[in-house]
């Protein structure tokens, strides 16, 4: 099925208890207006990441409506999702753009890892998801996506949070008090309403109090300046095509972006669960046509300089909310979301969006993105009184977020979340292998990694590898699904 949608009933939104199905419809003003609400879902984290990796906003909100519908197509309409920018590439990017790295380097290292997720598509979609599980138990999982985002912790304090530290704390609390007093849909947009709110609040106080001095990351020194610079924007067209980079490609850049793909494995995975426990359909058949499809979209985003792409739970929220799971309003998302990204002067007004802003909002999205890994652990019952989990994941953490560096030639280091991510994976399989068969059978007590995928990649105990959404197939409280719920 690709573009044979049923109508639904009537046409009409669907009774309580009921739902629309991936391959129905509602009549096409409804279903505009639902692929709508799936662009406003989606459109803070999608334009946020960018600018923190340095990329053109612009570019990537077209490009995730060219790569949502890429993953319709490559999984025939089974699974609806968006795919947005992902979060999990943020710490590699931040540490190539720290040795050196310009756009064009970031984007090669991140289409290489996409390149390899469409390998381990293929894979599991020829091996079966329990693979997943046996390469990646949910101890090793956690480690990962725990030491990707608080290797981010030195970026948000030294480099965002320094610029306006009054209106980066002000963004902090409006997110916070968003994400936890709002309910349903509102809640799970708290990231876009703080940036919104702290970029008002910024040009209210440009106009207010003045120019202000502090750190500029644009020049790397102290100066005095406006908070929000609009040049550009009178500059930018109205209609045209945003800017394109051409990738370039290193062995040491790929390596530091490489551990994403551990999570965004993880990610997926849990997404396609939870779809398939609300839609009801067994989805496991389809999950390796997910990854590679994830992997597809991401080689082709970045091909141009566009963001990595991956898939959403964020949307996922507005299905639990709606019982809409139609992949044709996923279709009209990616029709707007492309129209979006031919509109110059909005990309211009996304890249003013001034550093305090991105600092009060990074410093909740990296954490969250951390303590996504000890969700993980948690949900599994991850035994840490077990050697084989704390001693050589301890050391792979501790070098991730302190940022570690083995230097082999003058040319070639491994260091931070590579270096990390390795020790965490590799050490975790030595360590099992070495242990008395005691510690090895303490671990299949805990949940997930005995079989199938468990847990952390998404059963219905409520998983989310990226952020944690609840997906009941009841019908769940959509104010209780998402809330305090980061974008990807």
């Amino acid at each position: 099925m690709a573009f044979g949608w049923k109508l639904y009933g009537d046409g009409k939104t669907p009774p309580l208890g009921e739902a629309v199905a991936p391959d129905e419809r509602l009549s096409w003003p409804l279903t505009v207006g639902i692929g709508a609400q799936h662009v406003v879902a989606m459109f803070g984290a999608t334009f946020v990441f960018p600018l923190i990796m340095g990329l053109d906003a612009n570019l990537a909100i077209l490009m995730s409506g060219i790569a949502t519908i890429i993953f319709l197509l490559i999984v025939q309409g089974k699974v609806p999702s968006y795919l947005g920018t992902s979060a999990s590439f943020v710490g590699g990017v931040a540490a190539v753009r720290a040795q050196g790295g310009d756009s064009g380097d970031v984007v090669g290292a991140i289409l290489v890892s996409g390149i390899v997720l469409a390998l381990v598509g293929l894979l599991i979609q020829r091996a079966g998801t329990v693979v997943v599980n046996k390469v990646l138990p949910p101890a090793v999982t956690g480690a990962v996506v725990l030491l990707i985002g608080f290797n981010l912790a030195p970026v948000a304090a030294a480099t965002y949070w320094p610029q306006d530290q009054w209106v980066a704390l002000a963004t902090m609390t409006f997110v916070i008090v968003c994400s936890l007093a709002l309910r349903g849909f509102w809640a799970r947009i708290s990231i876009l309403l703080g940036l919104v709110f702290g970029y008002l609040l910024s040009l209210l106080l440009d106009a207010t109090a003045g120019q202000i001095t502090s750190f500029d990351a644009g020049v790397g020194d102290v100066t005095t300046r406006d908070r929000v610079n609009l040049d550009a924007v009178g500059q930018a067209d109205w209609f045209g095509l945003p800017d394109f980079t051409a990738p370039s490609f290193s062995v040491n850049f790929s390596l530091l972006v490489l551990p994403a793909v551990i999570a965004l494995v993880a990610e997926n995975a849990g997404h396609v669960k939870a779809v398939g426990e609300m839609t009801k359909r067994n989805l496991d058949p389809v999950l390796g046509r997910a990854v590679f499809a994830d992997g597809v979209g991401t080689v082709v985003a970045t091909s141009v300089g566009g963001s990595p792409t991956t898939t959403y739970a964020e949307n996922i929220g507005v299905m639990a909310a709606t019982r809409v799971y139609s992949t044709a309003a996923y279709y009209v998302a990616a029709i707007v979301a492309i129209l979006l990204g031919l509109v110059p002067k909005f990309g211009a007004i996304v890249n003013a969006t001034p550093g305090g802003v991105l600092g009060g909002i990074t410093v909740v999205l990296y954490g969250m993105i951390g303590l996504l890994g000890a969700k993980i652990w948690k949900e599994n019952r991850v035994d840490f009184a077990n050697p084989i989990n704390l001693v050589p994941l301890a050391a792979g953490i501790i070098i991730g977020i302190g940022n570690v560096n083995l230097t082999f030639t003058d040319n070639f280091s491994l260091g931070g979340i590579a270096l990390g991510t390795i020790v965490a994976v590799a050490g975790w399989h030595l360590a099992r292998a070495l242990a008395p068969a005691e510690m090895k059978a303490a671990l299949y007590e805990e949940g997930g990694f005995a079989g199938g995928t468990g847990p952390a990649l998404g059963s219905t105990g409520g998983h989310r590898a990226g952020g944690g959404h609840r997906a009941d197939a009841g019908g769940a409280d959509p104010s209780d699904v998402d809330r305090a719920n980061p974008p990807r």
